[in-house]
């Protein structure tokens, strides 16, 4: 399966953060249907939600990054400290797939519609996701070893990292 990430610019912040033109989150979500069928997510703001989701297929979801540690801005309550992802598709039930069931007392395999994670720091971008919200967004999609994932807006490159990790195929899988 392919799948996709995109975490551009947040609207309203391309040029400030970036130094870069607007993205069309428009735009951009009719080419996260057009060319990932099998699924995507999409990080945004908070205050861009509401306008992102009336530009989305009605089957998306919304999780939630809960910030343990963020940044304050002046002037700005109640604080920024969670951060949507909206997805869609991926290996879920709602698309015809099978909800692994795990062994009795054994390890939940079905991931939380949240994470509780600290921001990054010092990592040249702002913005930059941490390893285990990479991880995390991937369970969402349900991404196993041989899909594809594109990274729409590599920044770090930290998504690419941990995609690599999830979709390798192991030599002595590979026959």
């Amino acid at each position: 399966m392919r799948f996709a990430y995109a975490d551009p610019p947040y609207i309203g912040q391309a040029e400030r953060h970036y130094k870069c033109a607007e993205i069309d989150h428009r735009e951009l979500l009719r080419k996260l249907d057009c060319l990932y069928p099998d699924g995507w997510a999409l990080s945004c703001s908070t205050p861009s939600l509401g306008m992102i989701l009336g530009w989305c297929p009605a089957d998306v979801r919304v999780a939630a990054w809960c910030k343990s540690f963020c940044a304050f801005k002046r002037n700005v309550r109640p604080a920024y400290a969670w951060e949507p992802v909206i997805y869609r598709g991926g290996r879920n039930p709602s698309n015809g797939y099978r909800a692994a069931i795990p062994e009795k007392n054994g390890k939940q395999l079905t991931p939380k519609d949240f994470i509780v994670e600290p921001i990054t720091l010092k990592k040249g971008l702002v913005g930059a996701k941490p390893e285990k919200v990479c991880r995390w967004i991937l369970q969402l999609l349900n991404v196993q070893p041989g899909d594809e994932v594109v990274d729409l807006y590599p920044g770090t490159g930290i998504m690419g990292v941990v995609a690599k990790e999830f979709t390798r195929v192991e030599e002595e899988e590979r026959g």
